[in-house]
């Protein structure tokens, strides 16, 4: 399920959901303001692009997430310090994605049974194990992972200043596949808990557009070939 899903180029249009909660971290939002260059989505590119490449990968490549992130860290706005390594920190953004993939398989591909939903979840924990990063806050189940997901994002979650600085340019990528997402089909896929903080009530003409923009995204799947439907990095052989 994981190599059938998470390379599909729909699931890169529910980044926006992803990254909206991700800024809402204050550890993570400081990290994105004092270590991206580049711009916001063309970092999320190469990072997704990256994770992407792993997760369909067969080789070992535990090394590579330490690697890319040892050197974020340092101190939030309210003087705090944050590392990205830090193993609630860090599956914290893993959980994002996740959540992502599940909302883009729900929206852009066809419900999923409960069954489905906790196999999908126990190949998303196989795929955060290859990144070898403590495991101490991994859910075991995907129900428990629901939990875990409202519980942190109500206790751990605020528009701190760099949250409020790189919020426009969540709602409104510029780059990449997520650009193609209308801002109102963006306001839309919102998970509750980013919408209540960005002070963002999607409307309902926001959820026209996305079911509309989920709509065409169907259609032009269907029409494409196992192989287009995937983005580049997940494109490649798994033993190279």
């Amino acid at each position: 399920m994981i190599y059938h899903y998470l390379g599909d180029k729909r699931f890169t249009y529910a980044l926006p959901r992803a990254l909206a909660l991700q800024i809402l971290h204050p550890g993570n939002a400081a990290g994105l303001v004092q270590h991206v260059h580049g711009g916001l989505w063309a970092h999320k590119q190469r990072s997704v692009g990256q994770m992407v490449y792993i997760a369909y990968s067969n080789r070992d490549l535990r090394s590579v997430m330490r690697s890319a992130h040892v050197h974020v860290k340092g101190k939030d706005s309210s003087g705090a310090r944050y590392h990205a390594l830090n193993p609630e920190l860090f599956h914290f953004q893993h959980a994002t994605y996740v959540d992502a993939l599940f909302f883009s398989i729900e929206h852009f591909h066809h419900r999923l049974s409960a069954g489905e939903k906790e196999e999908l979840y126990r190949q998303c924990c196989l795929w955060y194990g290859k990144y070898d990063i403590s495991d101490r806050a991994v859910p075991a189940t995907y129900g428990e992972f629901q939990d875990y997901l409202e519980d942190y994002c109500a206790r751990e979650l605020r528009l701190s200043p760099e949250a409020a600085q790189l919020r426009e340019q969540v709602l409104n990528p510029n780059t990449w596949y997520p650009r193609k997402v209308p801002t109102a089909a963006i306001r839309a896929m919102l998970h509750p808990r980013a919408a209540e903080l960005l002070d963002i009530a999607p409307s309902g003409r926001d959820r026209a557009s996305l079911a509309a923009f989920a709509a065409k995204a169907k259609t032009q799947a269907a029409l494409s070939s196992a192989h287009r439907r995937l983005i580049p990095p997940a494109r490649h052989d798994p033993d190279s």
